[in-house]
C-alpha cells in the first residue's frame, strides 16, 4: 500500500521528465497495435478458414471455423482493450470541472494512451 502511495505522490515529476518524443512514439506504437494485430488475426483466420474449406474434409472444415472464430475473439479483445484501459482509469480517477485528471498516475497513462 506503501508503494501506491508513493507513486501517487511522485509520478507527476516522473511523467514531467518524460520527453515527449518518447510519449508519442509509445502513443504510435500502441496505435498501431490496435489496428494492425486485429486486421492480421482476421485475415490469417480467414486464410486458415478458406485452406480447411478448400480442402473439403468435414473435420478440417469444423476446425477452420474454431481457428477463425478464436482469431476473431483475439483480434476484438486487442482492439478494445485500450479503449477499455482508458475508460476505467477514467472512472477511477477523479475529474476536474476542466476535464482533466487530479490523479497523477492516470494523467501519466491517459498521456501515453492519448500522446503528448
Amino acid at each position: 500500500m506503501e508503494i501506491i502511495n508513493f507513486l501517487a505522490t511522485n509520478t507527476t515529476g516522473v511523467c514531467n521528465k518524460i520527453p515527449a518524443g518518447v510519449v508519442n512514439i509509445v502513443h504510435i506504437i500502441i496505435l498501431a497495435i490496435q489496428i494492425a494485430v486485429p486486421i492480421l488475426l482476421i485475415i490469417w483466420g480467414m486464410l486458415d478458414f478458406a485452406k480447411s474449406v478448400i480442402g473439403g474434409d468435414e473435420d478440417q472444415i469444423k476446425k477452420g471455423q474454431k481457428v477463425f472464430i478464436k482469431r476473431l475473439i483475439a483480434a476484438i479483445i486487442v482492439f478494445l482493450v485500450v479503449t477499455i484501459t482508458t475508460l476505467v482509469l477514467n472512472l477511477v480517477g477523479e475529474i476536474n470541472a476542466d476535464g482533466t485528471n487530479t490523479n497523477s498516475i492516470i494523467s501519466c497513462v491517459n498521456k501515453f494512451i492519448k500522446g503528448a
